[in-house]
């Protein structure tokens, strides 16, 4: 299914989205009309830039973290260790040491890889890759997100994989972010079976206006457009 829509094809220049404080603020804009959480689709209230999962919307039950799970936070599909750690200023004293390299902060910034998350998810997803396997654990109630803390990995829900393999495929050509192959066959067989929906196209279409840039994973098949 292809969804239709008009673009502008100039380059738009990057609206000054320089730190992940600046880039909190615009997706909060961007992401007040979506259909709800990244993973688990509960409605988000949004207050200014304060966003509030409604957890009965989407059956969550918190696991561990009441606190976290009463807030939305902004997830990093491609986690900011895996683009983050092999640098110097990573090594020297991890994440907060990095907030004076422009190339890290940049990476850090880009719209394209930010979703709105439970809070408690995105701690709990901490730096885990994304991997599939048998099982239907119920960690989160009727959210299907599932976390396997001892061998660090982290199964989506259907609602998201699309999106991920989307994400990582953009941010793996843009920034030369290492991808494995396994994870490389996993995130294909994701982005043929979820394609796009309106709502990603929606927000690849707001991304570009204020970033300037498009992922071409996702608006190639927006705009039916062929690689």
């Amino acid at each position: 299914m292809f969804f239709l829509f008009s673009y502008k094809t100039e380059t738009i220049k990057k609206n000054n989205i320089n730190t992940f404080y600046k880039a909190k603020i615009a997706a909060s804009k961007i992401h007040h009309t979506a259909p709800g959480s990244f993973y688990c689709g509960c409605k988000i209230i949004w207050k200014d830039k304060k966003g509030i999962p409604d957890l009965s919307s989407c059956g969550y039950k918190i696991r561990k973290n009441k606190n976290r799970a009463m807030r939305i936070e902004w997830e990093h599909v491609v986690p900011a260790w895996q683009f983050g750690h092999k640098k110097k200023c990573w090594k020297d004293g991890g994440r907060k040491q990095c907030d004076h390299d422009q190339t890290y902060k940049s990476i850090e910034s880009d719209l394209h890889n930010l979703q709105p998350a439970i809070g408690e998810i995105n701690g709990d997803r901490s730096n885990f890759m994304y991997s599939q396997w048998s099982g239907n654990e119920r960690q989160y109630g009727k959210c299907t997100i599932k976390i396997d803390f001892k061998n660090k990995r982290v199964e989506p829900p259907e609602r998201a994989k699309g999106m991920i393999a989307r994400t990582y495929f953009y941010m793996h050509k843009k920034y030369k972010i290492d991808l494995s192959k396994n994870l490389e066959i996993l995130l294909k067989k994701w982005d043929d079976k979820f394609p796009v929906t309106k709502w990603e196209c929606i927000r690849e279409k707001e991304i570009f206006k204020i970033q300037g840039n498009h992922n071409d994973y996702v608006y190639k098949k927006c705009y039916h457009i062929k690689p």
